[in-house]
């Protein structure tokens, strides 16, 4: 049977193709823009599912209305979408470093179904993961995976890299559904991300490798590396502003040991202006989660430059990057990886950074201790230099004191004082500060 005569004769509707998911299986879709959205909505309907489980990371669609004893709904990093039903009990919440996740799922699945939005078949007759190779792509080709089934989308761009196509051998079953891709805004730069930008900017040389996510620090950052040169891309999301990158001539990747010359990267979101960026483009590398994010791996990059935000900075230096208030918000996606791989590379330098306040300007942001059901995302020790809009605080090789005075230092004028008393109360720094930090 020649490719095209097994694509047609595996091509049903999702209502049929879902069928092949038996009672007990365990459903795993890829990342953001590879969740499968016509087979996501059909899945409840298929009456026979008892004891199955379905793993999601950073979702776009819905949480599924179905009753838990028949698919159990597990999330690996929380999202607009289901954050609401990991509050309500509803959705499970299972921690995990990027890196992690495919031995998690090899240890705590069986009989697995992968789901999967992909790109048309190509005429060798693979289909590409696009935009999410992720834990998904180590995952295809192992013997506990037993039934793939994907969802065929035009408007999926094909990449290229390892673990990142599927054969239509492989395939169980399929449909088409040409949705529109999930686009994430790339909101108006406000003074305080220009200000934390222009901080981490002069902070990269030219020549240096760099890890930068998605978001208006990160993009204010890349706003500012706009006249750099032979920058190197070694990271787990590719953004929009890597294009305006590659535009001014900033990337060349020609720095890196592993993977000279290309983009690497698990995932992309963005905009429309990313996926066509994206499309057939050999530039780019797109790699499995424990591959990309393997601490191994980003040691073997010199000069690398790590950049993560966070969500509250406590004066030992610990980071809370998934709570806000004592609630869960996100997970810790790939930032252990990196804070801990950046640590192994020569001169690297780990970066995160953080709006010194929120609430408009009624919370401090850098606290003497992590708020109350905080998580520690990062630790002290993994931490190299804290930047906000005030500045930067670097404390590898500091003293709890002078870990404290830094933070203090860029820490909101309104809040200083403040913290100064707390930090004296709490025996971080003895009386004699609180006049000479005032």
């Amino acid at each position: 049977m020649n490719n095209y005569a097994g694509y047609q004769a595996k091509c049903l509707t999702a209502e049929e193709a879902i069928r092949f998911i038996q009672p007990g299986d365990d459903i795993i879709v890829p990342v953001h823009a590879g969740e499968p959205q016509a087979l996501l909505k059909a899945l409840p309907f298929n009456e026979e599912l008892s004891g199955n489980r379905l793993y999601r990371m950073v979702s776009v669609y819905p949480v599924l209305d179905v009753e838990p004893e028949r698919i159990k709904q597990i999330s690996l990093f929380l999202s607009g979408s289901d954050r609401k039903g990991y509050s309500e009990g509803i959705i499970n919440l299972l921690p995990n470093h990027f890196s992690d996740i495919p031995s998690l799922l090899r240890k705590e699945t069986s009989n697995r179904v992968i789901m999967a939005a992909v790109s048309p078949m190509d005429e060798n007759g693979y289909f590409s993961l696009g935009t999410s190779v992720s834990y998904v792509g180590t995952l295809l080709a192992e013997a506990k995976t037993k039934t793939i089934i994907l969802e065929v989308n035009q408007n999926m761009p094909r990449t290229f890299g390892d673990h990142n196509q599927i054969h239509i051998s492989q395939v169980t079953a399929l449909i088409e559904n040409d949705f529109s891709m999930p686009v994430i805004p790339n909101l108006p730069l406000s003074d305080k991300d220009m200000k934390i930008g222009q901080t981490i900017a002069e902070l990269i040389n030219d020549g240096d490798t760099i890890q930068i996510g998605i978001g208006s620090m990160p993009n204010a950052v890349m706003e500012y590396l706009k006249g750099h040169r032979n920058l190197g891309v070694y990271t787990e999301m590719i953004p929009d502003k890597i294009i305006d990158l590659y535009e001014s001539g900033a990337i060349t990747n020609q720095n890196k040991k592993i993977y000279r010359g290309k983009t690497t990267a698990t995932v992309a979101m963005g905009t429309q202006r990313l996926y066509d960026f994206l499309n057939n483009n050999k530039d780019i590398f797109m790699l499995p989660s424990n591959v990309s994010n393997d601490i191994r791996n980003i040691a073997q990059l010199d000069n690398l430059v790590s950049i993560n935000s966070t969500v509250e900075v406590d004066f030992f230096g610990q980071c809370n990057s998934e709570t806000i208030s004592g609630k869960y918000y996100s997970s810790s996606g790939g930032q252990g990886d990196f804070t801990k791989g950046v640590r192994l590379t020569d001169n690297g330098i780990g970066i995160i950074c953080l709006y010194s306040t929120t609430k408009n300007d009624t919370i401090s942001k850098i606290v003497p201790t992590l708020s109350q059901g905080a998580v520690v995302t990062t630790s002290k020790n993994d931490v190299d230099i804290v930047v906000t809009e005030f500045g930067k605080a670097e404390l590898k090789g500091k003293t709890i004191q002078e870990r404290t005075v830094a933070l203090i230092n860029i820490a909101h004028p309104k809040f200083r004082e403040q913290l100064i008393f707390d930090a004296i109360k709490r025996g971080f720094l003895p009386q004699k500060h609180f006049y000479s930090l005032k």
